[in-house]
């Protein structure tokens, strides 16, 4: 399938289901240039059947060719109720034509209907392309800041 705008125009945006598991982990080894597919798939499963969830995919003709997974937080830590982005995938021959942002519309639509006002989402500054995508829909830094600790055997 030849990737162009004409053929875009019949894209659907629709929930994720677990029949789409695969296809989004094939994404996501597609874009990481990995064979491994299983860790990823069964992430993506996890995320179709819980109750909280507001992840999207984008097919075309049948073909899932992006994907856009988020979910729903009640609030937490001086947290009012929040969407959160946490992961995003597009084939490598459809990225750059707006399959990224008419799945964030989604989200950003689906996160309306369910009264959440904020939408969160962690980008390493590292991710300079990633970064660029979500500033420009309208993401800004957030108060948050981020911790972590590193568990060794």
């Amino acid at each position: 399938m030849e990737a162009d705008s004409m053929s875009l125009d019949r894209l659907t945006i629709r929930k994720m289901k677990p029949a789409d598991a695969n296809a989004i982990a094939r994404i996501h080894a597609e874009i990481e240039q990995s064979q491994n597919v299983d860790e990823y798939q069964k992430i993506a499963e996890e995320h179709t059947v819980r109750n909280r969830d507001a992840s999207f995919v984008a097919e075309l003709d049948g073909e899932v060719l992006g994907y856009m997974i988020g979910y729903i937080l009640p609030g937490g830590f001086g947290m009012k109720k929040s969407a959160w982005i946490a992961m995003l995938g597009v084939r490598p021959k459809y990225m750059g034509q707006g399959i990224g942002v008419q799945l964030a519309n989604a989200i950003f639509e689906h996160s309306t209907r369910e009264g959440i006002h904020t939408i969160y989402t962690s980008v390493r500054w590292e991710s300079p392309v990633l970064l660029s995508f979500f500033k420009r829909l309208g993401f800004e830094k957030s108060n948050f800041i981020k911790l972590l600790i590193r568990l060794y055997p």
